[in-house]
């Protein structure tokens, strides 16, 4: 059963983004976490609404027979980057990705997503820009700068006397 499919229109009637969804085991649980966002970020109250909502339309598709916990949140100032559609809505943010085999000497990088495309990404490290094609990815996530002022996604604000 395509679980996005079932709560992708769910999130989106509310108001928010589908960031991600993940289903599995964790610690003899069966767990399915259902990332979401929307511009200025959640509170507990959208996440709260949104996961009776969610829940609703789960029981009544009958998924997933046996027990599981549902588990609704954002995906947080340091988010996950696992698909073409997360590195292009983090273009201009700091990110750190870490590939599977070196890339210009090294495994991990970190920099500004400054270009993300359908063929993978171009990061501008401290050493120069570093292309890095999606299937050489291991892992990614942006990286918050918690010592500037930032937005809900970590992208600094330029500030005017205005």
């Amino acid at each position: 059963m395509d679980v996005e499919a079932l709560v992708g229109p769910v999130v989106e009637s509310a108001g928010l983004d589908l960031w991600d969804v993940r289903f599995g085991r964790e610690s003899g649980r069966r767990v399915l976490r259902v990332f979401v966002d929307r511009e200025g970020g959640v509170d507990l109250d959208a996440i709260a609404g949104i996961s009776e909502k969610i829940s609703r339309r789960l029981d009544l598709e009958g998924f997933a027979p046996g027990p599981y916990e549902l588990e609704v949140s954002s995906p947080g100032l340091e988010r996950q980057l696992r698909t073409p559609r997360h590195f292009r809505a983090t273009v201009g943010e700091r990110v750190r990705v870490r590939t599977s085999a070196p890339i210009d000497g090294a495994r991990s990088h970190e920099g500004v997503l400054a270009e993300a495309d359908d063929a993978g990404l171009r990061i501008d490290t401290a050493e120069g820009a570093v292309r890095i094609p999606y299937e050489a990815v291991t892992s990614a996530r942006t990286v918050m700068e918690w010592g500037a002022p930032a937005t809900r996604a970590g992208k600094q604000r330029k500030r005017s006397n205005a």
